[in-house]
């Protein structure tokens, strides 16, 4: 039977459940609103809803690499121990499905609709935080890492030949660095201009207060600045393997090793609590 959109919004203000789960119960129920509503509660959906307003800053993160698509998402719940579940896992495994089914790029109501389920079971509000995808080309090798189950990464590296075992295992310790040192931008071309003149402003006037002659003020924030500025970029902060040399580099010597043209291009990352 045909259900009117009216009917749906009233059942979901009544249980608080899902637009979707209404509708289905409506249909279920031939339009009988109390029987649709009891259907609900039956089913534990009708208090899914009523859930939403609590904090969730505990969770999880999930990551799939296709041959075309990389995905990252990051799911977040009220504790810990429901975040270890199996089904907390499995919410995460079906939200990446459907982004990829979808092509989705970020939260939206779909995938929020398709947590109702999970949270009814496990009677924790669950809210899909950070969706990061990312388009794979032909000349491209994206790797992920999980971490604890609370840190997420993928990164992406430009190569002449994909199929290189040294480019692979670059890009897998890319991945590592990122979880490792947390970078906040990939280059310096990112970092926001509002952030960097708050840099320069803090740094000259620490310099001021030290005594240091005026004319030579302008150099030292200038060292500050970059000094600052390779710890939080990405390719100018010193590589995990190897703190001699920037992560740039080492994308240089790998190239120089292999023959080919290799480049860190991009990376994503998440982490559960921040």
């Amino acid at each position: 039977m045909a259900v009117s959109p009216q009917d749906v919004k009233k059942l979901r203000e009544a249980t608080g459940a899902g637009m979707l789960d209404c509708k289905k119960a409506l249909i279920a129920t031939d339009g009988d609103f109390k029987a649709a509503e009891k259907h609900l509660k039956e089913q534990g959906l009708a208090n899914a809803g009523n859930r939403s307003d609590r904090a969730t800053n505990e969770g999880g993160v999930f990551t799939r690499v296709t041959a075309d698509k990389a995905v990252l998402v990051q799911i977040t719940c009220e504790t810990d121990f429901v975040a270890k579940t199996d089904h907390f896992k499995e919410a995460g495994n079906k939200v990446i499905d459907a982004i990829l089914e979808n092509g989705y790029t970020a939260p939206n109501e779909e995938l929020a609709e398709l947590l109702k389920e999970y949270i009814a079971l496990l009677k924790e509000n669950m809210v899909v935080k950070t969706v990061v995808v990312m388009d794979v080309a032909a000349d491209e090798v994206v790797v992920d890492y999980v971490h604890s189950g609370i840190v997420a990464v993928l990164t992406k590296v430009k190569t002449s030949d994909t199929s290189n075992d040294v480019v692979k295992a670059f890009a897998f310790d890319c991945a590592l660095h990122a979880a490792a040192f947390q970078p906040l931008y990939f280059d310096r071309t990112q970092v926001d201009a509002d952030y960097l003149k708050e840099q320069e402003d803090i740094f000259t006037t620490q310099t001021a207060n030290l005594g240091k002659p005026e004319n030579i003020v302008a150099g030292i924030v200038k060292g500050k600045v970059n000094k600052h500025l390779a710890q939080i970029c990405f390719v100018d902060q010193k590589f995990v393997k190897n703190d001699k040399i920037s992560v740039a580099e080492a994308a240089k010597e790998v190239a120089k090793e292999t023959g080919l043209t290799v480049e860190l291009v991009d990376y994503a990352l998440t982490v559960v609590g921040k």
